[in-house]
Parts: C-alpha cells; sequence; structure tokens
C-alpha cells in the first residue's frame, strides 16, 4: 500500500498536454470566435487527433467488439464473467459505445422499463417556480465550450432544462442541487435525455444516495472517511493539511458531487466515469488520493505550500501533463482500497459522528458498490416482483400400520353360484354343509 502511494511522483517525460475542455470549471459567458470542435465536441480543443498516449485504433476497434459481444448477452456476461467487464472498464469503454453501455452498468434500463411514460409526463409537466430560475441561472455554466451548450436555445440547454426539472418534480423532496448539472451534462454529451435522466436517478439514489439532498449528508461522512484513509495511506501531507487548516470540506465535494467532471481533462473524466459506474463510489476515493498525492506528495511540494491558499491552488492546479488518461488512471487502479477497507472505515467514523450534526442520518448501507452489486439487486427485486413466494410448511405424516398380506381366495371347487351368493347375499343358516365327497352333482344339496 505504501508503495502504491508513495510520496515519489511519477512524471512520465512522453506525455503531452491535453487541454481539450477542462471545461466547465470556466465561467466565461461565452465562447471566442468559432474554432473546429476536438473530437469530444469542445471548441477549440487539442485533442481532434489522437495524441501519443492514446491506443492505436485497432485496439479501440478490438475493445468496441468486445463490448458488442458483452452487450449482446448482457445477463450472462454480469452474472459469470463479470471480471472481464470490470477490466474493460478500466481499459476505457470507446466513446462510440457509452451510449449502449453506461446505461447497462448503471442499471437505467431497467428503471426506464419499469416505469413507462414517466419521464415524458415530467418533461412536459411545469416545474416549481423555485427550482426552475435556480436551474436557468445554473445551465450556461455548465461546459461553455461545447458545442451542445453553446446558444441558450440549442438542444444541450434544453435537454439539461428537462433533465433536471424532470428530477425535481421526480424526487419533490430532494429537489435540485446545483453539483447535479455537471453530472447530468456529461450524460446528455452521450445519451438522450430520457436515458440521461434515469443514469441521473440511479447515480442520485444507488451509487450516491444522500449526496444531492438539501442535508448532503453521505458528503460530510465521505468526507471524514477520505480523511482518515489519507492519514493512514499519506500520513505526511495530512499532517501538512491539518497544520494549513485545509479540511476536506474545502476541495472534495466538488470532486465527489461533479464525480470530477470540473477537475480533470475530459478524457480523463470518461475513464474515471467507466470505472466508477463499473465499480462503484471507492473509485472516487481512489482519484481523490492520487490527486492529493499528485499536488502534495513531496516535501518539495508541501514546502511550496506554506498557508491554506497556497495549499488550495496546489490542489486546484496540478499540471494537465500529469492527468493524462493512460498515466493518471493506472496510478488510481494502483491505490491498494478494497470494498471492504472502504466498508470498514465508514462503519468506524459513522460510529464517530456527533448526534448533534444537523439533518438525518448518513445511511451508507443503501449504497451499492457498483455494477454487480446493482445488477444482482435488480435481479432479485424482479424475481419477487415475478412469484408470490410460498410460505413453507412442515407436513409429518404417521407412520402406517403394518397390515397383513392379502390372501387369494380359495375358489377350488366351489361353483360360481355359490360365490356370487355369498359374496352378495346374507350368510346361509342351517345345519352345516357336508364335504364334498365321492357322490355325484345331482346329490349335492344347497
Amino acid at each position: 500500500m505504501a508503495q502504491a502511494l508513495g510520496e515519489d511522483l511519477v512524471q512520465p517525460p512522453e506525455l503531452q498536454d491535453d487541454s481539450s475542455s477542462l471545461g466547465s470549471d470556466s465561467e466565461l459567458s461565452g465562447p471566442g470566435p468559432y474554432r473546429q470542435a476536438d473530437r469530444y465536441g469542445f471548441i477549440g480543443g487539442s485533442s481532434a487527433e489522437p495524441g501519443p498516449g492514446q491506443p492505436p485504433a485497432d485496439l479501440i476497434r478490438q475493445r468496441e467488439m468486445k463490448w458488442v459481444e458483452m452487450t449482446s448477452h448482457w445477463e450472462k456476461t454480469m452474472s459469470r464473467r463479470y471480471k472481464k467487464v470490470k477490466m474493460q472498464c478500466r481499459k476505457g469503454i470507446p466513446s462510440a459505445l457509452r451510449a449502449r453501455c453506461w446505461p447497462l452498468l448503471c442499471g437505467a434500463h431497467v428503471c426506464q422499463k419499469n416505469s413507462p411514460g414517466t419521464y415524458q409526463e415530467l418533461a412536459e409537466a411545469p416545474g416549481d417556480p423555485q427550482w426552475m430560475e435556480t436551474i436557468g441561472r445554473d445551465l450556461h455554466r455548465q461546459f461553455p465550450l461545447h458545442e451542445m451548450f453553446v446558444s441558450p436555445q440549442g438542444h444541450g440547454q434544453q435537454g439539461l432544462l428537462q433533465v433536471l426539472k424532470a428530477y425535481t418534480l421526480y424526487r419533490p423532496e430532494q429537489g435540485y442541487c446545483q453539483a447535479q448539472g455537471p453530472v447530468a451534462a456529461v450524460l446528455l454529451m452521450h445519451l438522450p435525455p430520457e436515458e440521461a435522466f434515469w443514469c441521473l436517478v440511479q447515480i442520485c439514489e444507488v451509487y450516491l444516495p444522500g449526496y444531492y439532498g438539501p442535508h448532503m449528508e453521505a458528503v460530510r461522512l465521505d468526507a471524514e472517511v477520505f480523511m482518515a484513509l489519507l492519514r493512514r495511506l499519506l500520513p505526511h501531507v495530512h499532517k501538512h493539511l491539518q497544520q494549513v487548516g485545509v479540511g476536506p470540506l474545502l476541495y472534495l465535494p466538488e470532486w465527489f458531487l461533479c464525480l470530477f467532471a470540473r477537475s480533470l481533462p475530459f478524457p480523463t473524466v470518461l475513464r474515471v466515469w467507466d470505472a466508477f459506474l463499473s465499480e462503484g463510489a471507492k473509485v472516487l476515493f481512489r482519484v481523490g488520493l492520487t490527486l492529493v498525492r499528485l499536488a502534495l506528495g513531496t516535501a518539495e511540494q508541501r514546502g511550496a505550500c506554506p498557508g491554506l491558499l497556497e495549499t488550495l491552488g496546489a490542489l486546484r492546479a496540478i499540471p494537465a501533463a500529469q492527468l493524462q488518461e493512460e498515466a493518471f488512471m493506472s496510478q488510481v487502479h494502483s491505490v491498494v482500497l478494497s470494498e471492504r477497507d472502504l466498508q470498514r472505515e465508514i462503519k468506524a467514523q459513522l460510529a464517530q459522528l456527533p448526534d448533534s450534526v444537523p439533518g438525518p442520518p448518513p445511511r451508507p448501507q443503501v449504497r451499492l458498490a457498483g455494477a454487480q452489486a446493482i445488477f444482482e439487486a435488480q435481479q432479485l427485486a424482479g424475481a419477487r416482483r415475478g412469484a408470490k413466494p410460498e410460505v413453507p410448511r412442515i407436513v409429518v405424516q404417521p407412520p402406517e400400520e403394518p397390515r397383513p398380506p392379502r390372501r387369494k381366495p380359495q375358489t377350488r371347487g366351489k361353483t360360481f353360484h355359490g360365490l356370487l351368493t355369498r359374496a352378495r347375499g346374507p350368510p346361509i343358516e342351517g345345519p352345516p354343509r357336508p364335504q364334498r365327497g365321492s357322490t355325484s352333482f345331482l346329490d349335492t344339496r344347497f
């Protein structure tokens, strides 16, 4: 573990800067003069062609064919070969297949199937004026340099408005959280509005429950968990953050709530999302620990940040060359943090939370650990809806009494008429019948 998160930074010299879409973190009022969009749709981006860190085209085609095969037999793949799905997500889902894979990974297709027509009704219904005003102010802030969200009347901003409004009507007790805007925008770049809505529902309610509600109780708990992991894995960085007064709530909510959509280059964001939808929330902790190590991992870096502002600036200004998808994701997956480790730390921090914290208590037990757990939960729920379970009963049969063996009736020397008479009529009274001897049939008395 210490080797996975050591103090030395590895900076491959061959990595090139990919400034395509450091994205919606810029609060620009609009784009400059029109320039050609890159392969992700960002105007003026520098990734119109695959860079040196990108896999070759034939390898991308092989991955596409593998994904087509797995999605064509999804239930069999998830139930028997989930490890292959996880490895393919770690390698990266090709852009042409994310519209097909993301709903399957997060189970949004099951929600959509079980609620036919719900999104259309919500999209056509009038929204709450309070939330509609807030959503309207945030639309132009989501990836303002992306060709989908440039125009206020374009299909990008209008689709984002419908998706966010639909969620406020679908869950009126939670309403709208500003961090849902970047998440829904990334989904709309790859999915139609209805599927993007159901993926947003799954992220808010299955992957990260308690993140986007009015109290954000799960974010506070995960902040304490992150600091505990940081103290165990990077003790020198943890000590520095404590000395300068940088708590996790000063930088972690933007990372976790937005799923790093505002903090990483867009190609790396997509790779993080692939792994997150496959393996669950532990990927967010791995990415966060990697970013902290890249920003403050060496003594020279910590010495250059003597105060709070300098430390926060270092966390937000990691050089883009260190955030390229291939090298960065290899470091993320090298962080030794299993689901069991995460659940153990969550349980420990949950026991230490003070009772005076406002809002409902966090419920980490409702958070599912990625695509496999969601698939199994949906399969179990479908089985329960399909057939009424029978109550088992224990039936004890009394032992049967032994019966004597049935003997074959003796009919030798008896007439058929006599047998019928004895079987049907009353018993014959009178003197006993003489035994049949050598007398003839005519002398026999009945």
